[in-house]
């Protein structure tokens, strides 16, 4: 039977590996508001789940940019080091209790934003496509590194919608060869964050599925058409997406982070109105009887 988050996994997924496909990024930071808000799933259980799915996703998309050699090795290697680093850092922190849930959806709405304002930038769209820019220092790319890499660890994503930005702003690549770099260290970004994590999410695996299958089937589309599409159109697409997603989780995270509140509030509210027990002191009232006096 073909249920209604069937469907919604379904179409998540094809987005998701398209999105991998084309741009070697996007996944995880859909997938994880996807887990959360569509299918209700807590974060410490959609975490580790997300991490499984971009995982897989990544590997079955980056065959293609490696036949197309589009896989920057030294980039990879001063991004990625530090990224993994980062990852089991951020996993741990998370495995220890140390940041709450509110708290692990905002970070990841927060770093959508700024990756968004990153590639909306004049200076970042001004480069026609194929133009590859001079690099950036090393040491701010091995920094991004390990920001992305503790973002991977706290909010449970592949971190492709900031590595993406980091190798085409700071090692001037272009954006074929920064997506294909991208899927590499997603893969194994999201790997050393799901050990970290050391939660195995086994009860709710039967929802990997319909997004392994719809993400197969976005990859096939994604991978005939990344060839064929233009840097600029991608960049503006990507920010939109990342835009949106951003919006999405802060709701989530506000929403989850008054929850507490409001249950304390109507817990009061109850114990306002219960009625008084056996034996105890009533408050006076004008309409409550006067108690006999006795001379």
């Amino acid at each position: 039977m073909i249920t209604s988050l069937t469907v919604l996994l379904l179409s998540g997924g094809a987005l998701i590996g398209f999105l991998l496909a084309v741009l070697g990024a996007g996944g995880s930071i859909l997938l994880l508001p996807l887990l959360v808000s569509g299918a209700a799933l807590p974060t410490k259980v959609a975490v580790p789940l997300s991490l499984l799915v971009v995982t897989l996703l990544a590997l079955g998309n980056v065959g293609p940019y490696i036949r197309r050699r589009l896989v920057a090795i030294k980039p990879a290697l001063i991004l990625g080091l530090p990224a993994l680093a980062g990852s089991w850092i951020g996993g741990s922190l998370v495995k220890a209790g140390l940041i709450p849930e509110p708290a692990q959806l905002g970070i990841l709405a927060a770093a959508a934003l700024l990756a968004s304002w990153l590639l909306l930038r004049p200076s970042a769209q001004a480069q026609p496509s194929g133009d590859r820019r001079s690099a950036g220092s090393p040491m701010a790319l091995a920094g991004q590194g390990v920001l992305v890499g503790l973002l991977t660890g706290i909010a449970g994503v592949g971190g492709g919608f900031a590595i993406v930005p980091a190798l085409v702003l700071l090692a001037g690549l272009p954006m074929q060869l920064a997506s294909g770099t991208s899927l590499v260290l997603i893969s194994l970004n999201s790997l050393v964050a799901f050990v970290a994590l050391g939660h195995w999410p086994g009860a709710h695996l039967p929802l990997m599925l319909p997004l392994i299958g719809g993400g197969a089937i976005g990859a096939i589309i994604g991978q005939r058409l990344a060839p064929h599409l233009p840097e600029l159109r991608l960049r503006q697409g990507f920010s939109a997406l990342l835009i949106g997603s951003a919006l999405l989780t802060g709701f989530e995270a506000w929403e989850r982070h008054h929850r507490p509140l409001a249950a304390l509030v109507r817990a009061a509210a109850s114990r306002q109105v219960a009625p008084f027990p056996s034996g105890s002191v009533r408050p006076f009232s004008p309409s409550s009887p006067m108690p006999a006096h006795h001379e």
